[in-house]
């Protein structure tokens, strides 16, 4: 293979190999197959929510295995909420909503690292409220008017 130009090259790039034990490490997953359940269904889930140059972008960034979850998924015609996102991956996998979010913060805090800063931002723009906390960012609020 040879090394082709990305417009968003990965700021920390990986094998599957590593981004399974970074996962298996942020989510204190007891084996392998464990996390590579999480990052299986994480993936799924965010490929039905990321659309557009972003969702090319970051799929250039991970692992091919990785790339493939998220990119094999058909796009949502409704934008999930983050609480939503949870939600929707605690009925699709039979979790609870907090082994849900447990999962979502163990795969995207690896996917955060490899997405670098401006992407995670480009993407964080196009998603509706509530994404920022599941990459392990704050989220500001702009203030109302009185």
């Amino acid at each position: 293979m040879y090394n082709q130009l990305r417009p968003n090259p990965a700021h920390h790039a990986m094998t599957f190999d590593q981004m399974l034990e970074r996962v298996r490490y942020e989510g204190a997953y007891p084996t392998r197959e464990r996390a590579q359940e999480a990052i299986r269904t994480v993936l799924a889930s965010l490929g039905r929510q990321v659309t557009g140059d972003e969702r090319v972008d970051l799929a250039q960034c991970l692992p091919v295995e990785a790339a493939l979850t998220l990119t094999a998924q058909i796009p949502a015609t409704e934008q999930l909420t983050g609480w939503g996102f949870i939600k929707d991956l605690a009925t699709r996998t039979g979790a609870t909503p907090a082994t849900a979010r447990w999962d979502t913060g163990a795969v995207l805090a690896t996917v955060t690292r490899l997405a670098g800063p401006e992407l995670l931002a480009r993407i964080l723009h196009r998603l509706p409220g509530g994404y920022a906390p599941l990459f392990g960012q704050v989220q500001l609020l702009q203030p109302q008017p009185a």
